[in-house]
């Protein structure tokens, strides 16, 4: 009977969990589909200078991806948020805070989708470039028709791994105080002194991720259009 009452007690429990965290999943997702709206296409532009034959400009992008590379992405997220105070003695409001975890992600991810898709292009056997040639086609075309169909089959596993990286490495934004998910499942752990909440949170990345592999794998099989 007493091991009835405390399951009873629990699920109500979970409940009210599950209530108060839903407050932060929308930050969570927020921040997770802008990165990846503004990295995406922001790293193809990073992946062309890395490959540039304008040496200052591909030395200049190899800093920046190196940079950011042997960084971690909490100190990038400090430097956006307290850099234009601090370099330039420019305050700024509260609303920029979301606006810093948005720029210091994407800035984060499209250097490492820029070395996905460098990896993606160069793959692409110089024969194909050496046919578009003999055919006509405009580097334009070439890239867009040929290697860029080609470069996305390629890629598509690495960009799945980096992709999940990204829905655990929301709970980053705590570094800058943007409160998202998982701040508000430390914030509900500390004032009822239970770990309950962050096992709750640990479930829904551990979902939240198991529906991203599953789409990406999805499109991984559809573009599997060989086998």
């Amino acid at each position: 009977m007493m091991l009835l009452a405390e399951k009873a007690d629990l699920f109500p429990q979970l409940l009210a969990i599950c209530l108060k965290l839903l407050g932060g999943v929308g930050a969570t997702l927020g921040i997770f589909f802008l990165t990846l709206l503004f990295a995406l296409p922001l790293g193809l532009l990073v992946a062309f200078g890395r490959m540039s034959r304008f040496k200052p400009l591909s030395l200049l992008v190899k800093l920046y991806i190196s940079i950011v590379r042997g960084t971690p992405l909490m100190l990038q997220l400090l430097v956006v948020f307290f850099g234009p105070y601090y370099l330039f003695h420019v305050r700024t409001s509260n609303e920029y805070r979301f606006y810093a975890v948005i720029i210091g992600f994407s800035l984060n991810y499209a250097a490492y989708f820029a070395e996905i898709y460098r990896a993606g292009i160069q793959a692409v056997p110089k024969g194909q470039h050496e046919a578009c040639e003999i055919l006509g086609y405009t580097r334009t075309q070439k890239f867009f028709k040929i290697v860029f169909p080609q470069m996305v089959k390629n890629i598509l596993p690495a960009v799945t791994n980096e992709v999940i990286t990204l829905v655990k490495d929301t709970s980053l934004a705590f570094a800058i105080a943007y409160t998202e998910m998982f701040t508000v499942a430390k914030q509900v752990a500390a004032a009822q002194a239970t770990i309950m909440p962050l096992f709750v949170a640990g479930l829904f990345y551990y979902v939240f991720n198991f529906v991203v592999a599953f789409v990406m794998e999805s499109i991984e099989k559809k573009m599997n259009y060989f086998r």
